[in-house]
């Protein structure tokens, strides 16, 4: 999907990168990101090299990710680039950082009825906020990558103004991913044995959605993914719950950490 209504997978860029800052960023942020390019020596750097696509900085195993809402596309940058688009506003608004921090609402447990009224068709998706669509949009992972599916935005509503978590959900930068498990009810003797879902709810930064859709895309095998995949998503799960923290800590304005690495995949580009 290549227009801005459409959800893609995180994808290896074209080698080399970008010649120098990208257009349409005020005089001063330019002069700045020239500055440092100008600086950086390609002596003893491996060809290939992943490179910050604002300042051509050599990029270490771990850095940040910033939006650029003009094209709807994540850019991998450095920390010190990253910093320049903590702030809102930064650079007319085109480009914000995507935070880092993961929060849940352990006291407000999505039930079966709230996932049923959403209508959404697997037991894994995300949804983030699209300002140039102006609405919420979801997407679930497939063998092809990130899939969009209709979102009943009335439902989504209702759900928003009960669960605090999905309302204070930051537009284009952050997600709500909700994974739903099934587990057997212990019955009385005689009665038929019953499932019942359980949902796990979390904030997270929208370029780990894409990140573990594109894991999972390299993994999946057969009809379900396999036995990889599910082993790859329950590590992420596992990761989400460590860092995870109640959504009463929340405080204003993005945190400056940078992001993980996002794995590579094949094509040029990386839209959402």
């Amino acid at each position: 999907m290549t227009d801005p209504r459409g959800l893609r997978r995180f994808v290896k860029r074209a080698a080399g990168g970008l010649a120098g800052p990208p257009p349409g960023l005020p005089p001063s942020i330019q002069e700045i990101l020239a500055e440092r390019a100008a600086g950086r020596s390609g002596a003893g750097v491996p060809e290939g090299a992943e490179r910050c696509e604002m300042c051509r900085e050599v990029l270490g195993e771990r850095h940040g990710h910033v939006v650029d809402l003009e094209k709807r596309s994540l850019s991998c940058t450095c920390r010190a680039c990253y910093l320049l688009f903590t702030h809102e506003g930064a650079a007319g608004g085109r480009y914000r950082a995507v935070p880092e921090h993961v929060y849940h609402d352990p006291g407000h447990p999505l039930t079966d009825a709230d996932w049923n009224e959403l209508q959404i068709p697997v037991a894994m998706a995300f949804f983030f906020y699209n300002s140039a669509l102006d609405r919420v949009v979801a997407g679930y992972p497939s063998p092809g990558g990130a899939t969009e599916c209709e979102l009943d935005l009335a439902a989504w509503d209702r759900l928003a103004a009960a669960y605090p978590l999905l309302e204070t959900l930051v537009p284009d930068v952050e997600a709500i991913f909700v994974n739903r498990t099934e587990a057997d009810v212990v019955s009385p003797e005689g009665s038929p044995r019953q499932e019942n879902s359980a949902y796990e709810v979390f904030l997270i930064p929208v370029d780990e959605c894409y990140s573990i859709v594109g894991e999972l895309r390299m993994k999946w095998q057969g009809f379900d993914g396999g036995a990889e995949a599910r082993a790859a998503l329950a590590a992420f799960l596992a990761g989400l719950r460590r860092r995870a923290v109640p959504l009463a800590g929340r405080r204003g304005g993005p945190e400056v950490r940078p992001g993980p690495r996002v794995p590579e995949l094949e094509e040029p580009g990386s839209r959402y």
